[in-house]
C-alpha cells in the first residue's frame, strides 16, 4: 500500500465524494430549534449512519444527546496489537437566513471557477467526505481490512454551542476512548500549505437588553428628552473596542503575543477580502489578533429595519455578544468579565439586563508525540511540503472535554477549511483539491500511525 497507491485511490474516489458531498449539502441540518429544521437534522444523520455502516462499521447508532440533537457514532474494532483512532466531525451547518445574498442557492452544491459551493461544503461536511474517503481510499487496497482501531463520532449540534456532545460524553466516558484522537472541523493555514492546528481559543456569550420605556414614543413629540433604548445599546457596544478598535473590556489583558507562523498582513487582508482602504482593527501582529488575544464581536442585534421603520424613539434594544477567549485565560473570569463590563457601561441609568449564554474554554495541544510525528510525515507525503503549526481563533470546546476524560490521547486538529473556504458566510466553498489532499494525508497518517504508535 504505497504513497503512490493511495493517491490513486483517492483521486478515483473524488467523483463519488463530490455526489455525496451534493447529497449531504441538500440537507439544512441547522440545529437551532426556532428554525424547525429537526427532520433536516435527523434526515442528515441517518445519511451519515448509513454511510458508516456502507464502510463495515459496527455498532452504529444514533445517540439522542441531552441538548435533543443527534449524534452519528460507529467503529471497527478488533486489532490487539493496534492503536485505536477516533475520527469526529459534524454535520449540522450554521444558518443561512440570507439565501438570496448567494450567487448560487445554499443548499445545492455548485461547482464554480473549480470550487464547491454550498452552505456546510467545508464546514463540515467537506470534513465527514474527508474521512469517509480516507477510510475508503485504506479499505479498497487493504482488502476491506484498516491498519487501525477506529472510532468515529459525527456531532449534530456544533455550530449551536449548546455542549449536547460533551454531556453526553461525560456520562459514557468509555465511548469515545483512543490513543488518537483526529479532530476534522479546522483546514490548513493557507490552500496547499497542510497545516495541524495547535490551539483554538475558547468561546462566551451573553445578551444585553435595554428598556427605557413603557412602548415607543413619536420622536418629533418626545425625541430629545425621552431616553432611547437602541441609543443606549449603541453607546454600551462602542465601549467594547478601543480607539484602533481593539477589544477594550475591563480586566481582561488584550497584549498577548503568539510564538509560532506568522501571519503575513497582505495575505491576511486577501482571505478576508478587506475592502481597499479599510483599516484592520487592533494591534500588533495579526497572529497576536486572531490566536493569542480576546476579540469580541456583537452577532445580533435587534432594532428596527430601515424599511419599514417609522420615526420613533425605541423603547427597548437587545444584542448578541460574542468573546473568543485566548488559550491561558480562565473562560469563566472572561465570561464575568463581559457582563460586567455591559452592566456598567449602560448609560443614563436604564433598565439593563444581561444574560449569561454557552461558553466553551480554550484549548491547545500537545504536538511532540508519535501522533504529530505521523502527521508531519503524512501531511509532507501528500503536499510535498512540510507541515506547519498554527492557531486558530475558532472554537471546539468538545476538544477540552475529550483532554479531560482521555489525558493520554493525542488530539490533531486537521481538516479542508482553508481561509478561501469563507466559512460561517455567504457563498461558502471548498476546494476539491484541498478535499484530495486531506484525504490522502489522513489515510496516509492511518497507514502509518501504528509504526510509532507505543513508542
Amino acid at each position: 500500500m504505497t504513497a503512490s497507491d493511495l493517491a490513486t485511490a483517492v483521486r478515483a474516489l473524488m467523483p463519488r465524494a463530490q455526489r455525496e458531498l451534493a447529497e449531504l449539502v441538500a440537507f439544512p441540518s441547522i440545529a437551532d430549534p426556532e428554525l424547525g429544521l429537526e427532520q433536516e437534522c435527523r434526515a442528515a444523520a441517518r445519511w451519515v449512519a448509513e454511510a458508516l455502516r456502507a464502510e463495515g462499521l459496527t455498532d452504529v447508532r444514533l445517540l439522542d444527546t441531552p441538548d435533543g440533537t443527534q449524534s452519528v457514532y460507529g467503529e471497527l474494532l478488533g486489532l490487539p496489537d493496534a492503536p485505536t483512532v477516533l475520527l469526529y466531525a459534524h454535520y449540522d451547518v450554521q444558518p443561512e437566513l440570507d439565501a438570496a445574498a448567494w450567487t448560487s442557492p445554499p443548499f445545492e452544491l455548485t461547482e464554480r471557477d473549480g470550487r464547491w459551493y454550498g452552505r456546510g461544503a467545508a464546514d463540515c461536511k467537506g470534513n465527514i467526505l474527508m474521512h469517509l474517503t480516507a477510510l475508503r481510499a485504506l479499505r479498497e487496497l487493504g482488502g476491506g481490512t484498516l491498519p487501525v482501531n477506529l472510532k468515529v463520532i459525527v456531532e449534530g449540534s456544533e455550530e449551536q454551542g449548546t455542549g449536547g456532545m460533551e454531556k453526553y460524553a461525560l456520562g459514557a466516558p468509555e465511548l469515545l476512548l483512543a490513543d488518537a484522537i483526529v479532530i476534522g472541523d479546522v483546514g490548513n493555514f493557507a490552500a496547499g500549505l497542510p497545516t495541524a492546528t495547535a490551539s483554538l481559543r475558547g468561546i462566551t456569550e451573553a445578551e444585553i437588553e435595554i428598556r427605557t420605556l413603557a412602548g415607543n414614543l413619536h420622536s418629533g413629540q418626545f425625541g430629545g428628552a425621552a431616553p432611547d433604548a437602541l441609543a443606549a445599546l449603541i453607546k454600551v457596544l462602542g465601549t467594547l473596542y478601543d480607539e484602533q478598535g481593539a477589544t477594550a473590556i475591563t480586566g481582561l489583558p488584550a497584549d498577548q503575543t503568539w510564538p509560532g507562523v506568522s501571519y503575513p498582513e497582505d495575505r491576511f487582508r486577501a482571505d478576508a477580502k478587506v475592502l481597499d482602504g479599510v483599516q484592520l482593527i487592533g494591534g500588533g501582529e495579526i497572529a497576536d489578533r486572531l490566536w493569542a488575544r480576546p476579540a469580541v464581536t456583537v452577532v445580533g442585534i435587534d432594532v428596527p429595519s430601515v424599511l419599514g421603520s417609522t420615526s420613533s424613539v425605541q423603547a427597548t434594544a437587545r444584542a448578541k455578544v460574542s468573546l473568543r477567549v485566548p488559550p491561558g485565560m480562565d473562560v469563566d473570569a472572561a465570561q464575568a468579565a463581559l457582563l460586567e463590563h455591559l452592566k456598567d457601561a449602560a448609560p443614563w441609568h436604564v433598565d439593563v439586563r444581561v444574560t449569561a449564554l454557552a461558553s466553551g474554554s480554550p484549548f491547545s495541544a500537545e504536538t511532540a508525540g508519535p501522533a504529530y510525528e505521523a502527521l508531519g510525515a503524512a501531511m509532507h507525503e501528500a503536499y510535498g511540503v512540510e507541515m506547519v503549526v498554527s492557531g486558530e481563533g475558532g472554537s471546539i470546546p468538545l476538544c477540552n472535554t475529550l483532554r479531560n476524560l482521555y489525558p493520554k490521547a493525542e488530539i490533531v486538529l486537521i481538516g479542508v477549511e482553508e481561509p478561501g473556504c469563507q466559512i460561517h458566510a455567504v457563498d461558502e466553498s471548498l476546494d476539491p483539491s484541498e478535499l484530495e489532499k486531506m484525504a490522502l494525508a489522513e489515510a496516509l497518517f492511518l497507514r502509518d500511525y501504528p509504526k510509532v504508535w507505543g513508542r
